[in-house]
């Protein structure tokens, strides 16, 4: 029968089909893959100068320190000395010739600026200030209402009271967010008693009042997470449900991203809800962990921002603690528009932060830091220089029309770019700045759309659909 179909069919196409058609079949292949052939060289002839315009762009990064303990400070006590390797002349002659500073203009227009939104100056499509402002605010409202949370409980008289219970004084400094977080969710209303109701379990120990604590030290987290885990597994059933999937923690010190090196398989399931969110290293997972700001608690309202002159164009002040700050400094540090200063400032910080248009948050030991929230509190467009940096409510806020994202190797340009800035398109950021900076503070007590409730509707997304519900005999064993 095959061998009828096959014939039958030999026989229609020698007879029905013109010998002109015959021939075009039997070249339209040839053609396709000449034709793709051109194209594939097309591409590799116009890409080829891009990829060595950024070979070259990359260049002075390539020769910074490989760690800040090569870091070291001169006899005027005012500038690092700045160890750029061998080559250090090379490295000044990139920063200063402007053949070169073009080429890594156009690099970043090419491979940088289409990605983040600055080429030209272009935020025609950025000008929204959330992804999508109406299902955000649909969503927030079923999370306020539905969202259920379980806290392991613990009394006073626990030996590490200090660490997993809410503390009694008022919280500050740089990792003050975790601690308000766990304050304000002890009194809020997404506490539940029922394990049956719960969306997610909540682990209350905190890293960094662990790190201060002579009995755990830093060394010692990884064993008391591990040992946690332990026991809530022995005297509570929820865990062994979903393998910690459902549950979560919460760390503002960069040291957490240790917590969980001792307990491997809890750290791919538990959800981690950090300031240090980074792509980098693998402790951390995007879309089943989440970002949380590092926040300065302040006192009172935020400043008058109406009467505010601000005839700097960027500013950064801070210690020079990695190689990009080095890069930052040894570009702009002598420069009278972009303010860039090692150490402290003789003057107040705040007064910086309202006489800037551009805030500088550039990455030190860690990716995060409180500048971000300073530069929004104070009304200032946060300039963003650190790679790899999972920035906090990304997938509700739309960073691009309230910041400037800047690539570490476009620091010798980083003055091109914020001048290329319109003033329309500068009135736009700073218009989403003073929209979306509510998000970054916390409140006592806690308000719509805060800092906590934006980490807690972070958290609602990441619940689990389907919950497994517990019988009555191994609710409370």
């Amino acid at each position: 029968m095959g061998k009828k179909s096959s014939s039958l069919v030999y026989q229609i196409f020698q007879h029905r089909f013109p010998a002109t058609f015959k021939g075009f079949f039997y070249f339209l292949p040839i053609s396709l893959a000449l034709t793709t052939l051109l194209l594939i060289f097309i591409y590799i002839s116009t890409t080829a100068s891009v990829t060595k315009n950024h070979a070259q762009a990359t260049l002075y990064l390539q020769t910074l320190p490989s760690s800040t303990s090569s870091l070291s400070i001169d006899q005027t006590g005012n500038l690092p000395v700045v160890p750029f390797g061998d080559n250090e002349n090379d490295n000044d002659n990139l920063f200063a010739d402007p053949s070169r500073i073009d080429r890594l203009s156009r690099a970043n227009q090419w491979l940088l600026g289409n990605l983040f939104g600055l080429s030209n100056g272009n935020y025609t499509n950025n000008k929204e200030a959330y992804h999508d402002g109406d299902l955000f605010l649909q969503d927030y409202k079923q999370m306020n209402k539905s969202l259920k949370i379980f806290v392991y409980p613990h009394s006073k008289d626990d030996p590490f009271a200090n660490v997993l219970l809410p503390p009694d004084s008022d919280t500050k400094g740089n990792y003050a967010s975790e601690l308000m977080f766990k304050k304000a969710l002890m009194k809020s209303h997404f506490v539940t008693k029922d394990p049956n109701e719960a969306h997610l379990f909540y682990m209350p120990f905190s890293i960094s009042p662990m790190r201060t604590d002579p009995r755990i030290d830093v060394h010692g987290i990884p064993d008391f997470v591990k040992n946690y885990i332990s026991n809530i597994t022995q005297k509570y059933p929820y865990w062994n449900r979903t393998g910690g999937a459902d549950h979560f923690y919460v760390a503002c010190h960069s040291i957490g991203k240790i917590a969980f090196d001792k307990a491997f398989v809890a750290r791919l399931n538990v959800i981690q809800l950090v300031c240090s969110s980074t792509y980098f290293p693998s402790s951390y997972l995007p879309h089943k962990d989440a970002s949380m700001p590092q926040v300065w608690p302040r006192e009172g309202d935020p400043p008058n921002l109406v009467t505010s002159q601000r005839k700097r164009l960027a500013f950064f002040a801070g210690a020079v603690n990695s190689p990009v700050r080095i890069a930052l400094l040894k570009v702009w540090g002598n420069d009278t528009e972009i303010f860039v200063h090692f150490g402290r400032l003789q003057t107040p910080y705040s007064d910086q932060l309202l006489g800037s248009k551009f805030c500088i948050h550039v990455k030190g030991f860690e990716v995060n830091t409180a500048r971000v929230a300073d530069a929004l509190y104070y009304g200032c467009i946060p300039i963003i220089l650190a790679n790899h940096y999972d920035l906090p409510f990304t997938d509700i806020l739309n960073w691009k029309s309230f910041s400037v994202v800047v690539h570490h190797v476009d620091i010798p340009v980083m003055k091109k770019i914020l001048q290329g800035i319109s003033n329309e398109e500068y009135s736009m950021l700073r218009s989403n700045v003073l929209r979306v900076r509510k998000h970054f503070q916390w409140n006592v007590p806690p308000i719509d759309f805060d800092a906590f409730h934006m980490s807690m509707y972070e958290l609602w997304k990441r619940r689990s659909v389907v919950r497994v519900r517990l019988t009555p005999s191994v609710e409370f064993m």
